[in-house]
């Protein structure tokens, strides 16, 4: 399927489109009215027991929102970038927990197995992947190294036959609960200068050594799988190792680009949900006689929050595009994780000062929202990590 124009948004979030094919305008719908019915009406109350669900996790693959990317030849649907971007925000719109189960199984899972894996590591693993009965997790970030994708510490080491792999990852989504295993990246060699060879492997679940557990007391996405997970003399055969040896933060980085679609799809998704949130109350809501969204302070709030929103997914819409002809987009991803991510921060903040008091309560979603935004200008790189990259793309002195 072929990328095409952008959709828009109404000020009331109903959608019109703007030159956005059939297919994707029916993946729009259809997504949206599984979130509003299936997600939203339990999204508060999972958040609030820091529940994951399987129940959701299962109905979204069987909705189809695993593999969208994937060739129908590996299980998956053979959709584009720009379908798993429309995904990604209607899920986002009405919970983040859930957009982050889909967005980290797809790019972060999925991805390095199709893009890196070889025929038999793809046919092996990528079909049980699509059906949303399991997940797989990326093993990038550990407690000494977070934006330094090279400080990697977990060692593999080569045995008979395979590799040895100790180490310790962190903040890993989808890690335990309907995990069937996770890549990861692990400090195979040194290349000299103190420069560690990086590789990557596939490690599946129930293999002795590894394991993962739940973190809790999150600020945001309390419903999603957020791990600890932990190598101890973990042995995975050759034939796991993921593309070439010495490829592994070549192969990260790849993923990352990739995985920042969905961030920014996610970011988008958020500040409509809380931007629909404020509007719908500032309608309702009266003082002075005249509902608040009648006075200019508010009317101009609710405006900005509008464009922002509608810049950013312009701009998403043109990365998914690139990403979908083969083209780099390394530079491009980086700007729309980073706006997106930010503009996300700016109509949260906002949605929860035109309610007032009641932006504060839990019974109200907005704070859910503006919880869940924080996380963004966090993962796939930070917000300083993407001006970091930007600035090189266009040339400034390293």
């Amino acid at each position: 399927m072929k990328s095409a124009a952008v959709s828009s948004h109404s000020e009331e979030g109903s959608s019109m489109n703007f030159d956005l094919p059939e297919t994707h305008q029916q993946l729009r719908d259809s997504v949206r009215k599984f979130a509003e019915n299936e997600i939203a009406p339990v999204a508060r109350d999972l958040d609030r027991r820091g529940e994951f669900s399987e129940s959701l996790t299962q109905k979204m693959g069987e909705l189809g929102l695993f593999g969208i990317v994937i060739p129908e030849t590996y299980g998956g649907h053979g959709m584009d970038y720009l379908a798993y971007a429309i995904a990604c925000e209607e899920i986002a719109r009405a919970d983040g927990s859930q957009a982050a189960t889909v967005t980290a199984h797809n790019s972060l899972g999925i991805g390095p197995l199709y893009y890196f894996g070889n025929e038999a590591q793809k046919k092996k693993y990528i079909p049980q992947l699509c059906t949303g009965k399991k997940l797989w997790a990326f093993g990038l970030t550990e407690p000494g190294a977070g934006s330094d994708s090279r400080g990697s510490k977990t060692v593999a080491k080569k045995v008979d036959g395979g590799w040895n792999i100790n180490g310790a990852k962190i903040f890993i989504t989808n890690a335990n609960h309907m995990n069937a295993g996770i890549t990861v990246q692990a400090v195979t060699g040194s290349r000299g200068e103190g420069k560690p060879e990086l590789s990557c492997f596939i490690v599946e679940h129930g293999t002795k050594g590894l394991s993962a557990k739940s973190m809790h007391g999150k600020l945001m996405w309390r419903s999603s799988d957020t791990c600890e997970v932990y190598l101890e003399n973990v042995f995975v055969p050759d034939a796991n190792l993921l593309g070439k040896q010495g490829d592994g933060s070549k192969q990260m980085l790849s993923t990352l680009d990739r995985g920042k679609i969905g961030i920014a799809a996610m970011g988008v998704g958020c500040a409509q949900g809380a931007y629909e949130k404020a509007l719908a109350y500032a309608n309702e809501r009266r003082q002075f006689g005249k509902p608040i969204s009648g006075f200019q302070s508010i009317g101009f709030a609710l405006a900005d929050m509008h464009m922002k929103i509608e810049l950013a997914r312009l701009y998403l819409h043109k990365v998914c595009a690139m990403a979908d002809s083969g083209v780099a987009f390394t530079k491009e991803a980086a700007i729309a994780k980073l706006y997106s991510s930010e503009v996300a921060g700016e109509v949260t903040d906002m949605a929860v000062q035109i309610h007032g008091g009641y932006g504060l309560m839990e019974e109200y979603d907005v704070e859910r929202f503006w919880r869940d935004h924080r996380l963004l200008r966090i993962g796939e790189g930070t917000s300083e990590i993407q001006r970091l990259i930007i600035s090189r793309a266009i040339g400034c002195a390293d």
